[in-house]
């Protein structure tokens, strides 16, 4: 084996890091590798991984800002995370502070097992959450279609860090281009094949980002997306 390329997150990343320090690695991840142990540093990272990170994590605020934006009067929005992820405290703790700037009340609801979702959305519909922003997490990404049902069910406007819940009938996401990411990762397998080391690659940021709006959900919802957020979406679903 020449290379590993680890999409998967952190946890893959610290998984393929702990099973080799001699094949080189590319992972893409949300979070900050040198805060994760994976490189010494962003321009130096020594060893044997570089990668690419996303704005996975600082793009937390933001998605509870337009969830906000389209619903101004939602007192309390809830938040569906990953305890188990290595970026957990940090989303939670800018979603808090995103929250006390916007004057609402956040309800954080954990999930790291399938049957935790239901269990989440349940909580979600008891306590009456307005709308639903869930975290950058790759378990929460995997289901994406299940949870894109429930927000249907229970009729909540939700926002994801990733355009595939919009594109599974979620109502928005703003995110990275993970398109971008990916291409940006498979340049440096691709340098590291013709002969340089991963210790000499600088970790890049992906820093394209996209806002998508499925206006197919938000008919079914209800609601009116307004046209300021309408004239700054990069996509549009019908």
């Amino acid at each position: 084996m020449d290379v590993i390329v680890t999409p998967g997150g952190t946890s893959a990343a610290l998984a393929a890091k702990a099973a080799t320090q001699k094949i080189p690695i590319v992972f893409e991840l949300g979070t900050d590798p040198v805060a994760a142990g994976l490189v010494r540093s962003l321009s130096r990272p020594g060893g044997n991984l570089t990668g690419i990170t996303i704005l996975a994590g600082e793009t937390t605020a933001k998605r509870l800002e337009l969830l906000h934006e389209l619903l101004p009067a939602a007192d309390l929005i809830a938040v569906l995370v990953n305890p188990t992820n290595p970026a957990y405290d940090f989303q939670t703790r800018e979603m808090q502070i995103a929250a006390q700037a916007l004057g609402v009340r956040l309800l954080i609801l954990n999930a790291s097992d399938q049957s935790d979702i239901g269990a989440a959305f349940a909580t979600l519909a008891r306590e009456r959450a307005s709308a639903l922003a869930i975290g950058a997490d790759a378990f929460l990404f995997t289901h994406r279609d299940q949870i894109a049902g429930f927000t249907a069910r229970y009729v909540i406007p939700a926002i994801s860090a990733f355009r595939e819940f919009a594109a599974a009938s979620g109502l928005l996401s703003y995110h990275t281009d993970v398109q971008d990411a990916w291409r940006l990762a498979g340049n440096y397998a691709g340098r590291i094949l013709k002969g340089e080391k991963p210790a000499d690659l600088p970790v890049q940021q992906a820093t394209k980002i996209q806002l998508v709006i499925n206006m197919k959900t938000a008919k079914a919802l209800g609601l009116t997306i307004p046209l300021t957020l309408l004239g700054r979406a990069d996509e549009v679903i019908e």
